[in-house]
């Protein structure tokens, strides 16, 4: 499925671009930023981030499952990938300014 119509990435590169990430250091806050840099891409439009950082969520946690990662120890770096999420999610729709409207 093609995740970035922009830079026409798919889920398929994202999920393999977070594990290898987390083979590297399995600690390390990954964003949007981050997995487009590692794919020698650049966010465009950014209206994928929001996706992008669901996928990372979902990746990052199944990455974790497959170590047994205490739950204690996942619960904090979920809360942060989460405050990311919204973080993109809220503000602006499709880059436009809160009360512009249509003439």
């Amino acid at each position: 499925m093609i995740t970035c119509q922009c830079n026409i990435i798919t889920e398929a590169e994202i999920e393999e671009t977070i594990v290898s990430m987390l083979d590297e250091d399995r600690w390390q806050l990954i964003v949007p930023a981050k997995v487009y840099h590692a794919l020698e891409k650049r966010g465009k439009c950014c209206r994928c981030f929001p996706n992008v950082v669901d996928i990372i969520i979902r990746t990052t946690d199944a990455y974790h499952a497959r170590f047994d990662t205490p739950d204690a120890d996942m619960i904090s770096y979920r809360a942060k990938l989460i405050e990311l999420r919204n973080q993109y999610a809220g503000g602006l729709h499709e880059g436009q300014r809160k009360g512009n409207r249509a003439a």
